[in-house]
This record gives C-alpha cells, sequence and structure tokens, in this order.
C-alpha cells in the first residue's frame, strides 16, 4: 500500500484522476455533540438567543461540504449533485448525564473521486456551528466520533464500516 498524495520523492501532490471513469458515488459520514441536557432543552425549544441552532449548523455543513476543497489541500473541487445533513437529538446511547447530538451528512456526486471528504467536513462543521451558537451556555460542550460509516461507488466499490 502506498500514499498517493506523495510523488517518488516525498513531496505533496494532488493525485491525477483525468483517467478515470465518473462514477456515481456516495459517502455517509457521522458525528456527534454531547452537551448538558440544559443546553439540549435550550436548542429543542429555540431559546439559544444566536437563532435556530440546527438550521444555521445544516446551512454550515452544505456550504463546508461545497468548499472542501478550499480547507484541504490535496482534494479536488467537485461538482456536488446531493449534500444533506440530519439531527438526532435523542440518540439511544450518550455519556451518563449528557445528552447528546448525532450529525449524519450524505453527499452524492458522479465523477472521478470520491465524497468522503466532503461528509466529513459537513459534519465536522455542523459540529463546530452548534458549538459555537451555543458556547456562552455550555463551555463543556465536546464534539467527537467523527467518522466515515459508508462510501459507495469508485474502484474500491461500497465499503459500510457501520
Amino acid at each position: 500500500m502506498t500514499l498517493t498524495h506523495f510523488d517518488e520523492h516525498g513531496r505533496a501532490q494532488m493525485v491525477d484522476v483525468g483517467h478515470k471513469d465518473d462514477t456515481q458515488r456516495e459517502a455517509v459520514a457521522r458525528g456527534r455533540i454531547t452537551m448538558k441536557p440544559e443546553t439540549l432543552a435550550l436548542i429543542k425549544e429555540g431559546g439559544i438567543k444566536k437563532g435556530d441552532v440546527l438550521a444555521v449548523a445544516q446551512v454550515a455543513g452544505i456550504m463546508a461540504a461545497k468548499r472542501t476543497h478550499e480547507l484541504v489541500p490535496m482534494c479536488h473541487p467537485l461538482l456536488l449533485s446531493h449534500i444533506s445533513l440530519t439531527f438526532d437529538m435523542d440518540p439511544a446511547e450518550r455519556p451518563a448525564g449528557l445528552a447528546a447530538i448525532d450529525i449524519s451528512a450524505t453527499v452524492r456526486n458522479t465523477g472521478k473521486t470520491g465524497v468522503e471528504m466532503e461528509a466529513l467536513t459537513a459534519v465536522s462543521v455542523a459540529g463546530l456551528t452548534i458549538y459555537d451558537m451555543c458556547k456562552a451556555v455550555d463551555r463543556a460542550m465536546r464534539i467527537d466520533a467523527i467518522r466515515l460509516v459508508r462510501k459507495r461507488g469508485g474502484k474500491h466499490g461500497n465499503i459500510t464500516l457501520e
């Protein structure tokens, strides 16, 4: 196994995908932000002074997916055909005494390279947005468990990690 983002001299490079066929691709990523139960109650009730937390986080996640190539140096700019985010405010499993929001992002395109980084970036920025909007009432929030859970398409085919 070799790392594709380095040339034969060990210098960083953007991988040449020009020879690859366009295929339909999809990636799903997930993450979690934990917080005090009182913070989650404020989010649900619309009591955060900065506005509708999940609506803003959804837009932020979509914008982040579209701009991943500007944030991650070796990512290709992609024409994305679909980006969606969902928020589960009552996940079954969470740390004792804490509330949580599970964040899921699905990204699709038809192209020469996958959309895993875009899905992961969407989840990350959505979590950061929730943190930013709620930090005045809860400095102990924690963003974690950001991971790829599924990808479809491309040379390696379908991969399901969860």
